[in-house]
This record gives C-alpha cells, sequence and structure tokens, in this order.
C-alpha cells in the first residue's frame, strides 16, 4: 500500500466497517516499519486491503477489508496469504488477529489457515459492543505447517487461475 492508494482503501474501509479507522491512521502506519500493509487490485482497480504489525516473532493482523462487489472471489484469502508470507519472511513464529463474533465467514478462513479460537474480548466493537473472537496461528515457521500451507496457497493458485478465465470468458 502507497499512500497515493488511502482515498480508495478508505472507500472500502467505510464500506466494511462500522467504525472505520482514519485516513491519518493510514498515513502514520505506512511509515511504521513493524507495520505491512497491501493492497489488491482487479484492472488496476484497488478491490481489498489488509495490513498487520510484526513485532519480535509475533504478526498481528490489524485489518483486512474486501469491497462489497468483490466479495466470494478470493481476494480475501490472497490478502491473508500475502501477510502471512511476509509474516514468514520476517521471522514471525506465531500470529493473531480479532474478528466479530458474528462474522463466521471470516472464522472460517482463518481457521482454514491454522488460526484457533484463544479468547473473547467482551464488547470489544464500540459500535455496537459486539464481542471479538481472538484468534492466534503458532508454529507457523515449522514443517509441518509450512506443508500444509504450501499446498493450500498451491489451490488457491489454481483457484484464481480459473476464476480469471471465467472472467475473460
Amino acid at each position: 500500500m502507497r499512500t497515493e492508494d488511502v482515498p480508495r482503501v478508505m472507500e472500502i474501509e467505510r464500506e466494511c466497517f462500522a467504525t472505520p479507522w482514519h485516513e491519518s491512521a493510514y498515513m502514520t502506519e505506512l511509515s511504521n516499519r513493524s507495520a505491512y500493509y497491501v493492497v489488491a487490485c482487479i484492472d488496476s482497480r484497488i478491490v481489498g486491503y489488509a495490513g498487520m504489525w510484526v513485532i519480535m516473532d509475533e504478526a498481528h493482523i490489524t485489518t483486512l477489508g474486501v469491497s462489497r462487489d468483490c466479495r466470494g472471489l478470493k481476494i480475501g484469502e490472497q490478502l491473508l496469504v500475502a501477510l502471512l508470507d511476509e509474516a514468514i519472511s520476517r521471522r514471525a513464529r506465531r500470529a493473531t488477529l480479532e474478528v466479530r463474533q458474528s462474522n463466521v465467514i471470516a472464522q472460517n478462513l482463518y481457521k482454514k489457515y491454522g488460526f484457533l479460537p484463544a479468547a473473547v474480548r467482551r464488547g470489544y466493537y464500540t459500535d455496537n459492543h459486539e464481542n471479538a473472537i481472538v484468534m492466534w496461528v503458532d508454529n507457523i515457521t515449522n514443517s509441518a505447517y509450512a506443508d500444509k500451507y504450501t499446498e493450500l496457497k498451491r489451490k488457491l493458485g489454481e483457484e484464481a487461475a480459473q476464476t480469471a478465465a471465467e472472467g475473460r470468458a
């Protein structure tokens, strides 16, 4: 993600989240050496974004959003993979995130990549006081996880290629 991407990211942010971050928060994050932010594009149009912090051996996924009109195209999964790839390259050994208790679709995606519920933060979300599920995946650098992760990425690549081919047909 670059500073010039932030206005479009903010459009998606407002579409995805009841209490969106402020534009200044993204600008600050982009200068944070511990942070990593990425965008997903279709035909040069930003359709999703994600970010995390990597501190010591932990990656904390801070945000992931996909434009409503592009959901169901595996973009969220591709963004998650981009974050995990970067976390692994920065030698993070585990990753965490918070997800709304009602967001079962996101929880299932995270579980697919080995994240497990570890705690509940009661009333975490300020818009409606919904609980957050804290999820963790440990040992993202060990060989057992690497084998599973490599296979998931291979399948995702095949599915993305098929989706792109169907879009061109």
